[in-house]
């Protein structure tokens, strides 16, 4: 089978429960910025799932990356599944037991003293997510999508049907602090489906430990951790930071918390970028494992970073330039007048998935220090932006800080893998496709239209304009009628 085609099916089968996931998750949106009477309640879900994010990222420890890479690598593959397992497991127990001890010191220091409680909850809740992540893994490497899909698709039910109730039947809009509590139950009680749904890997599970395995993972995994958390920093620490840097201005915390509600609602809708690279990711990273022994790896690899980069910038400028439908996804008007960051995020974003597609070289070489550098790198410049220009600029200093910091990531990483470990990426057509993009939205802004008005004329314009560009994507990438097939790679787990 032509490999193209089936990374693309794998995109499509893993794909699908999180792209269906996260647009259903996608509704909570205009329930929530529709429920809450004011901006500064849901920046106080914004703030909390932000610390969630980077917990998340510390407790999988880069264990899923380090598990498909062993996997392949050797034949002992019940051997990596069990050293994976066991050494997350071993990482949340501690964690979740200091969270335990200390919640209430932890509620005080970020400014929760009265509700230790979010704290014990979202404790639970990822170790949940972080312990499940490798039985999740694994079941991507057996090829079991269809239990992998209903495992997703029962939580994410989960998740919609008790925010509804919770939300719509049970809360008290004079009480909001009940209403974020109700949100993080619904999704402790969701992340639980995945324990239920992977609950054979946790029974008779031996708690024995390969140590030469485990030094080899670590230190693969390592580097992976830190980038990692300097990844996740450079996507949600602006919204950490933006609540203590306002209120270092004058404003009060509701009216920090304020502006940290409008800004994560509006970057919602740049992430429609963020879930195909997420659908795409969990198809990818085996896939290219997979190829590492594939004498044409490196030309299958700038064939799909082709397909990537035109398919990115045709959501970016399918969002970008039907705004004022997707606006209608948050359901109160206060928070429209931060739409004028999204598009300086959805090329954030651009570059972040081209990032993304690019770091396969150090994965591949096991060079993941330089992972590390990148995102320690990104992070320290995303902190200085912030720390410097959110008092001035709120918000806006958060769209373009994130920005360029995934340019420059995505720019050091292309030096460096051309030194260590090159691969022949078609520049040119990297320009093209992005460069036609930007020209093509900036089109709009020449023709006389209200941006924030709906009207049939403008929405016609506008698709015709996206369609033009597909057109021009499908011409550049045609296939000819014949092309020798490179053989796809085996299931990952057979013996």
């Amino acid at each position: 089978m032509n490999p193209l085609k089936s990374l693309l099916g794998q995109t499509a089968v893993y794909g699908l429960p999180t792209i269906v996931g996260r647009l259903l998750n996608y509704f909570l949106v205009p329930l929530y910025t529709g429920v809450f009477e004011h901006t500064s309640d849901y920046g106080v879900i914004s703030e909390l799932y932000a610390y969630v994010a980077f917990l998340i990222v510390i407790l999988t420890f880069g264990m899923e990356t380090a598990f498909f890479k062993f996997l392949n690598e050797r034949d002992d593959k019940e051997a990596v599944f069990k050293n994976s397992f066991v050494t997350i497991l071993s990482i949340n127990v501690i964690f979740f037991l200091l969270v335990l001890i200390f919640s209430q010191n932890i509620a005080n220091g970020i400014g929760y003293a009265e509700n230790s409680e979010f704290i014990m909850i979202l404790g639970f809740v990822v170790c949940i997510d972080a312990i499940t992540a490798i039985p999740m893994a694994k079941l991507r490497a057996l090829n079991k999508a269809k239990r992998f899909a209903t495992i997703h698709f029962l939580a994410i039910a989960v998740n919609i049907g008790l925010n509804l109730f919770f939300m719509l039947v049970l809360f008290d809009k004079n009480e909001p602090m009940e209403g974020v509590l109700f949100i993080l139950i619904a999704n402790l009680l969701s992340s639980s489906v995945k324990v239920i749904g992977t609950y054979k890997d946790f029974i008779g599970l031996k708690l024995a430990i390969n140590w030469e395995l485990f030094k080899s993972m670590i230190k693969y995994a390592f580097p992976l951790a830190i980038a990692g958390f300097a990844g996740i920093a450079n996507e949600t620490l602006d919204r950490v930071m933006m609540r203590p840097l306002l209120e270092g201005t004058g404003k009060t915390s509701t009216e920090a918390l304020a502006e940290v509600g409008i800004y994560s609602a509006v970057y919602k809708l740049a992430m429609i970028v963020t879930i195909f690279l997420q659908a795409y990711r969990y198809a990818a990273e085996p896939f290219f494992f997979s190829q590492n022994k594939n004498k044409d790896r490196n030309k299958l690899y700038a064939k799909i970073m082709n397909y990537f980069i035109a398919a990115v910038c045709i959501i970016f400028l399918g969002v970008a330039l039907n705004i004022d439908i997707f606006k209608e996804f948050i359901r109160n008007p206060d928070y429209w007048v931060g739409l004028g960051v999204v598009p300086i995020l959805l090329v954030a974003n651009v570059f972040l998935g081209i990032y993304f597609n690019q770091s396969i070289w150090y994965k591949l070489s096991g060079q993941t220090r330089f992972g590390a550098y990148i995102a320690i790198g990104g992070m320290t410049i995303t902190v200085l932006i912030n720390v410097i220009f959110i008092p001035v600029y709120g918000y806006w200093a958060s769209a373009w800080a994130t920005l360029i910091v995934y340019g420059l990531q995505m720019i050091a990483s292309y030096w460096l893998g051309q030194k260590y470990y090159p691969i022949k990426y078609n520049l040119r057509k990297f320009g093209l496709y992005f460069g036609l993009a930007l020209a093509l939205f900036f089109i709009t802004f020449w023709v006389n239209m209200d941006p924030d008005e709906f009207t049939w004329s403008k929405f016609f314009f506008h698709n015709s304009l996206i369609l033009g560009y597909v057109a021009i994507v499908w011409f550049m990438e045609k296939p000819s009628k014949k092309k020798p097939e490179i053989p796809s790679g085996e299931n990952v787990m057979a013996p």
